[in-house]
């Protein structure tokens, strides 16, 4: 594939304020890939980043801003590039490489969406997504407690089921040890019937979907009744060794820093941790100071450690969902600059 310099334009007329870019692929079936069904990627490309493509077989003519132009055209030549690697190409994939390319136009691609964690039980790839994401993932291989701290759906605790198999599947690890706080997220949920895996099965449900969709329900329900995945809310962790396991804590932003404390001491030999939570969402009593908020103070300094930050840039769910984390985020502003307007000042003398 060539990339051409902007098209010279006729003499005597006056520039106009966008530029003009023309790609050749030399790939017609890569080609075909990358425009997508009915050129559909194209049109995303096209309403995304505000520019107009036009296709003229295996050439496109792009225009518009001179800084989008640099952008589109470097996530087509990226995906372009994958695609003749093999790599699968899909709608969302399109809308992650622009978010990334947007924000680091140096970025590269195939690092990021070719760093394969694991192949789930219907053939689906699960890789990074973000370059937060591919942080994330290296910091999980590079060191035995990882701190994942976020809004939902940045991939948190799905991308740490998958390191978690992959590490069980390859022998690093004897068993996997999934953990929550049963705290209840602002409802009061009253008495729950059942044994105690019934009643606190609620609380797990996000687990064991993670592992269903990963693994596939028979599978994931024969090695939890052998006991290599083992799901458990916090408090049964207490006076444990871990020896050989890969530990996850979710939703840690709901534990106390004592119950933190208690989680992080039961690692054993040739294990790992990672901690996730979200620190915008914290469910406990207003008396109660989160574990994970204080974790992050306690324990900054200490080797061996990591601590990876999400934003909304990292979400991978639907595309609303990024929007709605965003609005929410500046109605917590305004409240918080609203009050402090109202806030009684103090007089001298």
């Amino acid at each position: 594939m060539t990339i051409a310099r902007p098209l010279p334009r006729q003499p005597g007329v006056k520039a106009a304020p966008l530029s003009e870019l023309q790609l050749k692929f030399t790939d017609n079936e890569a080609a075909r890939l990358l425009y997508g069904e009915l050129n559909r990627n194209l049109t995303m490309i096209e309403q995304a980043m505000g520019v107009k493509i036009a296709v003229r077989g295996s050439e496109l003519l792009i225009k518009g801003a001179p800084h989008d132009l640099e952008i589109t055209a470097g996530t087509l030549r990226q995906l372009y590039e994958m695609i003749q690697l093999g790599s699968p190409l899909y709608q969302q994939d399109v809308a992650y490489a622009l978010r990334i390319l947007s924000r680091a136009p140096n970025a590269n691609l195939k690092e990021i969406f070719q760093d394969q964690v694991f192949i789930t039980a219907n053939q689906g790839r699960i890789a990074p997504k973000s370059i937060n994401q591919k942080k994330y993932i290296e910091a999980i291989r590079q060191h035995d407690i990882v701190f994942g701290i976020g809004p939902a759906g940045t991939g948190k605790t799905y991308l740490a089921v998958a390191m978690a198999i992959a590490a069980l599947t390859a022998n690093q690890v004897k068993s996997i040890i999934l953990a929550r706080p049963a705290v209840e997220a602002g409802e009061r949920l009253g008495f729950l019937p059942g044994d105690m895996a019934q009643k606190v099965n609620p609380y797990l449900r996000p687990l064991h979907d993670a592992l269903n969709d990963m693994l596939g329900r028979e599978k994931t329900a024969a090695l939890i009744e052998q006991g290599t995945i083992e799901i458990a809310p916090l408090a049964f962790m207490r006076g444990r060794t871990l020896n050989s396991a890969f530990i996850i804590l979710d939703e840690a932003q709901n534990t106390t820093p004592e119950q933190m404390k208690m989680f992080l001491t039961r690692l054993g030999f040739s294990s790992k941790a990672v901690i996730t939570g979200d620190v915008t969402q914290v469910d406990l009593p207003a008396d109660k100071h989160s574990g994970l908020i204080d974790a992050q103070i306690v324990l900054k300094d200490i080797p061996g450690m990591a601590f990876t930050y999400f934003t909304e840039i990292d979400v991978v769910r639907h595309p609303l969902v990024q929007e709605i984390i965003l609005a929410y985020g500046r109605q917590s502003e305004s409240r918080a600059v609203n009050s402090a307007k109202f806030l009684p000042s103090r007089k001298k003398g």
